[in-house]
């Protein structure tokens, strides 16, 4: 499939792409037990579960797994009811922030992030690359903007090498590591390690319109890809989220409570009352974005002792001070500590009901009335 194949897939009424995604799991499903190979669901948030239900819903019924514990609340119990096959992460959520660092920016950047914070790093041809774009002798002295890291990121964690980049003024080093290896202990190796196990390939609830690298991967592989060393179906790549919403509402699919409810605009637009999107709990990837309420609020929210755990002492720095996200959050201007107060925006029809209740009630008169005869 060409990208203009898919956009033009992807700009299909809702009940032609319906079609076109059971053909493509289906597609997927008899290509791969042919081979005498399995099939699961690797299963998350809401996305994910729409697409467990589906599948079953076609006739596809095959076991779903999913690092259950690292899941919100809400999340977990879901699974449970949908009998998903909870596995075990090979770091805890604590242990990967104390000793890889904590996940923020994005996974990209996070990377570039770690190694700046490494003093005397080894690589110092790459980490120049990334203070200042120049490549160096490897990369034939050119220039590039993709490898360098935005100077709005090298003010807050360039500290190391600040040499590099005398033109920017630019903050000592902080005393918190940042890495881009959560995922990979807690998620993708644990569950890389039960499909091979199990002779099994995974559908993925992803889909090319969240954007970031997987827009242009799923653009560029399509829903189904049989690689040397990853195959996988994502039926979904060709949705919008609006195609995902309303076939969560046709399925009557189990809605995780971080999400809120499935609820539509007056000008039809399907959302999700609270959460758009959930993810493990000390997640910061793309926080920076978010609009309050974020994420941490609604941990707030849900699950106090929780949230002051991650905020405040699921670390320990080099002096033996306890800390959490509210430092990394501080470090990079996120807001988290004061107690965030959505204002919820009235409808025409509340706003009229408010005018109604306001103005007072005309006097009554009569035999049976409070006023003067």
């Amino acid at each position: 499939m060409n990208i203009r194949d898919f956009l033009q897939i992807q700009s299909l009424p809702y009940e032609q792409k319906l079609t076109f995604v059971e053909c493509r799991a289906w597609e997927f499903y008899k290509k791969i037990t042919r081979e005498g190979k399995e099939c699961h669901v690797s299963v998350g948030g809401l996305d994910s579960i729409t697409l467990l239900v589906f599948l079953r819903s076609i006739g596809i019924d095959v076991p779903a797994i999913s690092v259950s514990v690292l899941e919100d609340k809400g999340n977990q119990e879901v699974h449970k009811q949908l009998g998903v096959i909870s596995i075990k992460p090979y770091m805890g959520k604590a242990q990967v922030l104390q000793q890889l660092g904590f996940p923020v920016v994005s996974k990209a950047k996070a990377n570039k992030i770690s190694y700046l914070l490494q003093p005397d790093a080894e690589k110092q041809t790459f980490i120049h690359a990334i203070m200042t774009g120049d490549m160096g002798k490897q990369g034939g002295y050119k220039h590039s903007d993709r490898i360098k890291l935005q100077d709005k990121w090298i003010k807050l964690f360039g500290g190391n090498y600040r040499d590099m980049r005398p033109d920017l003024e630019i903050r000592p080093a902080p005393d918190f590591q940042v890495s881009s290896r959560c995922c990979y202990y807690m998620k993708e190796k644990p569950c890389d390690d039960w499909a091979k196990a199990h002779n099994s390939v995974p559908y993925l609830g992803l889909m090319a319109s969240e954007g970031g690298q997987r827009e242009m991967a799923l653009i560029k592989n399509g829903c189904n890809y049989y690689g040397k060393n990853v195959t996988r179906s994502c039926p979904f790549a060709t949705f919008t989220r609006q195609d995902l919403l309303q076939l969560a509402i046709d399925l009557d699919v189990p809605v995780p409570r971080a999400y809120g409810e499935i609820a539509r605009k007056p000008d039809g637009t399907l959302y999700t009352t609270r959460a758009q999107r959930t993810g493990c709990s000390m997640c910061g990837f793309g926080i920076h974005i978010e609009k309050r309420p974020h994420r941490f609020d609604r941990l707030r929210e849900d699950n106090p002792k929780e949230w002051e755990y991650w905020m405040y002492r699921c670390c320990t720095d080099a002096n033996g001070e306890k800390y959490g996200w509210g430092r990394v959050l501080d470090w990079i201007g996120v807001e988290w500590e004061d107690v965030y107060h959505e204002q919820k925006q009235m409808s025409l029809f509340d706003e009229k009901r408010d005018r109604t209740e306001k103005t007072p009630a005309p006097a009554a008169t009569g035999n049976g009335g409070m006023g003067k005869k």
